[in-house]
């Protein structure tokens, strides 16, 4: 799969994002999409091939593998890291539409187009709100599928059409709990990362409306 436009998207809203925000970006760019890509992927790659039982039952190994795994555990990150990043177009898009507003008026409507105020900070904060949700839905998803963030190395199976409860095993156990963990845990820390933003935004603009107020009534 190629992350070129994941890659693309997530440089273009570095440039209107605020402190936080390009903090988030490199997160996600370099302990995410990177480890991912270059390890993650990897590991994962033959998850099938190398699941096995130690019996030859035909179909066995089949649903075995499909009872502890439902949802390749690959395949629902790459989900997961295009759902949180996806948000940040509606603040492209955003500016976009400043910018041609501007143009089809022929004149200055703002005095920066990528300025976050006004109805791009709305736009701005639903976006934290939609990547802060689909972080928690998809730890939440994860947990639920799996029974919790753990790897084990051997599972008993007694699934049908498996004739009696069979021993199964997992290659790479602890290596991929490795990595695991460190997958929730660069999601747990866009979560928190998010919410800062969220809060840092709301205070800044609470604290300009207070001092806009203030200064009016002193004239």
């Amino acid at each position: 799969m190629s992350w070129g436009i994941l890659r693309d998207l997530l440089s273009g809203v570095n440039k209107y994002s605020t402190g936080v925000g390009k903090i988030w970006v490199a997160v996600v760019f370099m302990l995410r999409l990177l480890v991912y890509v270059a390890a993650a992927e990897n590991i994962w790659k033959y998850e099938r091939d190398e699941f096995e039982c130690n019996i030859k039952q035909p179909g066995c190994e089949n649903v075995c593998f499909d009872h502890f795994f439902p949802v390749s555990h690959i395949r629902l990150w790459a989900l997961q890291l295009i759902m949180v990043s996806t948000p940040s177009l509606l603040v492209i898009f955003h500016v976009a539409y400043r910018e041609n507003r501007e143009k089809h008026h022929n004149q200055k409507l703002y005095r920066n187009p990528g300025e976050i105020d006004g109805g791009l900070l709305c736009t701005y904060l639903i976006s934290l709100i939609l990547k802060t949700g689909f972080e928690i839905v998809f730890l939440v998803l994860f947990y639920k599928l799996y029974n919790g963030f753990k790897i084990p190395h051997l599972m008993k199976c007694d699934i049908r059409p498996c004739p009696s409860t069979v021993d199964c095993y997992i290659s790479k156990a602890t290596e991929k709990m490795i990595f695991l963990y460190f997958l929730v845990g660069t999601s747990c820390l866009c979560i928190i990362l998010n919410l800062t933003e969220f809060s840092y935004l709301i205070f800044k603009y609470s604290l300009k409306c207070f001092l806009k107020r203030y200064t009016k009534e002193q004239q």
